[in-house]
């Protein structure tokens, strides 16, 4: 280290960010558009001592750099910047703050909460602290992997045979007895033998991971025992979270990472990773300087133009990141880069997606964060799937992202909540339920979204359970929420979740209780998974999967959120397992938008029918109180005949009459593992149960489909 120290900083480069080690030495690039100086300080290897404190000796358009001959690998440093300390100016520049280099790629230490990260006085923010924190401050060690990633190959699965699996790397395989003991919770559990089998089994083909990058968890967490077990909170764009690898130094946590992202991959399965590049865990104004808030407070952070002191807050976090500044937006588009050439991921989903694309004047989808990305020749061929509101102003933007990007469609989920759950929360009365022309708009992709904006039907993420709001199994066994556990009076989470207990809140061991809750989870998994779209579904939901009652778990890293393998609904497992091939094998909707016109030979690519075989039309589309509806899909997706949908969203069981041909039942939703025998003719009936829907197949026939249909 001596020597390092005397031989001092040459010029180097102001590229590529961070440091990168170029097999003689290490370069060392940081962006600050206003620090009057910026220093790199070495430390001894465990991070515990400050060895030296190195001047970055050339400033090249708003990049310090310098470059340090013979340094290695392994060297751990952090960064000081100097400069006004003018908060009601934008700008927070202490010396004293030993600051993590936001290209880090691995992170030395454990951060804890203390004053000297703060101001001296949090009630007045503006006060300037003198007191050094790089005891305690993250700081960044110098990398250079070597890793063989063989013959791996990304899957490229297409939109149209795409089923995501959303999942958090620890509670998928925290319980499972099948791994061995240290793996579990960990990437190398996500990718063991039998992880893999129970994907493969299951029939999804992309796994779309909670956050894996480096997270912190908030103070107020922390001081009561709880932690920020979703990860939304993320210090570390880089760099893995080093808490979900099996072996706990980075160099061994990003191979774990690679070699499970290489054994999915050999698996067929895609790799979507959830990414936070809204906010930082710096928060607002009284919070802790740890990175971005000294190096250049006024360029990372959107400040109000009339109170630079304070923080434009579009995240619900106290803090958003400033993507109109050209190397904020870069060290973004480095970062997913990254993830992408290094680590081999196949997409992202975004968090809190509008921020993204926020500009002067409020949300664009021609901002240059989204015309950076459809440019780029690495992040163009990814999946790219927004979360599509943010809690600012203009913030919902359902539909309104670039045609190339997928959304998490909430429509979708509530309208389907309110057409299964809440119908049956209703009984004989008139349901608090969407209508039937809302319900067949979301079945067929929500065209009044998509379809004038040029985008496909996949493009929909349709989902009724995401981690973010009760489990499915939850959602028919609790009617208020139940979040004691996260300490804050049960205030949190969400209020309206248009769920139903079916009769008893919580456990149940009374039969027409459990009977109806496992019902409506058939018809919830089955009516997600068939719709036209791309469909989501949640890690355990599968399996029974319960967060007893809680909908907003983030802060659980515990058995609330772990799934509990033990106890999995095997008659579930195999109805879902069942109902996936279904989809594979038919896929009922084909990825393009149907008209409910006859093409020359009278046949319709979808119409609409009540239970009596009459043709739906006019008002019936919108009256709340019938719960019947049946869709025949003339130009199925994969079929290679027709397929008929019979929905029954009411209180008994209802005799639909069949139109056409001669049908075989594939799916029944009232019966256990999904299979059906029923049966029929034209002109016949069949009966479909409370509370289910049922998919039946044309068999091979000289007859055509009708020349009269129901059109929205």
């Amino acid at each position: 280290m001596d020597a390092l120290i005397s031989a001092g900083l040459r010029a180097g480069h102001p590229w590529p960010m961070g440091a990168h080690f170029d097999g003689h030495g290490v370069n060392f690039a940081v962006f600050s558009a206003h620090a009057q100086g910026m220093d790199l300080c070495l430390f001894d290897h465990e991070g515990k001592r400050e060895l030296a404190r190195l001047p970055l000796p050339c400033h090249t358009e708003d990049v310090w750099h310098g470059y340090l001959p013979g340094a290695q690998p392994g060297l751990v440093y952090g960064l000081r910047a100097h400069g006004l300390w003018h908060p009601e100016k934008g700008h927070r520049f202490d010396a004293t703050k030993l600051l993590l280099d936001p290209y880090a790629r691995e992170i030395v230490g454990h951060f804890i909460w203390h004053s000297e990260h703060f101001t001296p006085d949090r009630l007045h923010p503006g006060h300037m602290n003198t007191h050094d924190n790089a005891a305690l401050a993250l700081k960044g060690r110098v990398t250079h992997d070597q890793f063989d990633w063989g013959n791996d190959t990304a899957p490229n699965i297409s939109l149209a045979n795409t089923v995501l699996y959303e999942c958090h790397v620890k509670g998928f395989s925290k319980l499972n007895l099948q791994l061995p003991r240290e793996l579990r919770g960990s990437y190398a559990g996500l990718a063991h033998p039998a992880s893999i089998h129970h994907f493969k089994q299951l029939g999804i083909t992309a796994v779309s991971l909670l956050p894996v990058h480096y997270p912190l968890s908030e103070e107020r967490l922390v001081k009561q025992g709880l932690s920020n077990y979703w990860g939304y909170n993320t210090i570390g764009f880089f760099c893995l979270n080093p808490q979900l690898a099996s072996a706990p130094d980075g160099q061994s946590a990003r191979d774990e990472f690679r070699n499970m992202v290489r054994a999915l991959h050999a698996a067929g399965l895609e790799v979507i990773l959830d990414v936070v590049y809204n906010h930082t865990p710096e928060a607002d104004e009284s919070g802790p300087t740890i990175s971005f808030r000294g190096l250049d407070n006024a360029s990372y952070y959107r400040l109000p133009p009339d109170r630079l002191g304070q923080y434009e807050n579009y995240s619900g976090c106290g803090n958003t990141l400033n993507l109109r500044q050209p190397k904020v937006l870069q060290m973004v588009m480095d970062s997913l880069r990254y993830w992408v050439q290094d680590m081999h991921v196949d997409g992202f989903r975004f968090d809190l997606a509008p921020v993204l694309g926020r500009t002067d004047t409020g949300f664009s989808a021609q901002a240059a964060f989204f015309a950076a990305m459809v440019q780029d020749p690495v992040l163009s061929r990814v999946k790219m799937i927004a979360e599509p509101w943010d809690t600012g102003p203009g913030g919902y933007q359902v539909g309104g992202f670039p045609r190339g990007w997928l959304e998490w469609n909430d429509k979708f989920r509530d309208c389907t909540r309110r057409f299964w759950v809440q119908s049956a929360a209703a009984g004989d009365a008139v349901p608090l339920a969407c209508t039937r022309g809302d319900f067949a708009m979301r079945l067929c992709g929500s065209s009044d979204l998509y379809q004038q904006r040029r985008r496909t039907p996949a493009k929909s993420v349709n989902y009724v359970v995401s981690h973010d709001g009760f489990t499915l199994r939850d959602l028919v066994s609790y009617n208020q929420r139940h979040n004691e556990a996260n300490l804050e009076n049960n205030r949190d989470g969400h209020n309206d979740n248009l769920s139903f207990n079916c009769g008893e809140e919580g456990p149940s061991d009374d039969p027409m209780v459990t009977t109806l809750r496992a019902r409506l989870q058939r018809v919830l998994l089955a009516n997600t998974l068939l719709a036209q779209g791309t469909p989501m579904m949640c890690a355990g939901d599968e399996l029974g999967h319960t967060q007893k009652g809680n909908n907003n778990p983030y802060c659980q890293d515990n058995a609330i959120t772990w799934i509990d393998w033990s106890a999995a609904d095997t008659d579930l497992l195999a109805f879902t397992q069942h109902l996936l091939a279904l989809r594979h094998e038919l896929q009922p909707f084909a990825n393009q938008w149907y008209s409910g016109i006859a093409d020359g030979s009278g046949v319709y690519d979808v119409s609409w029918w009540n239970f009596d075989g009459t043709v739906l039309q006019h008002d019936a589309w919108h009256q709340s109180a019938d719960r019947t509806l049946a869709c025949l899909i003339g130009k199925p997706g994969r079929s290679p005949r027709p397929l008929l949908f019979l929905f029954n969203a009411g209180a008994t069981t209802v005799n639909f009459v069949l139109p056409l041909g001669h049908w075989r039942g594939v799916l029944d939703t009232s019966h256990l593992h999904g299979q059906s025998a029923q049966q029929g003719s034209r002109g016949m009936s069949v009966q479909v149960a409370a509370h289910s829907l049922m998919l039946l197949q044309k068999s091979i026939t000289s007859e055509s489909v009708p020349n009269s249909a129901g059109t929205l």
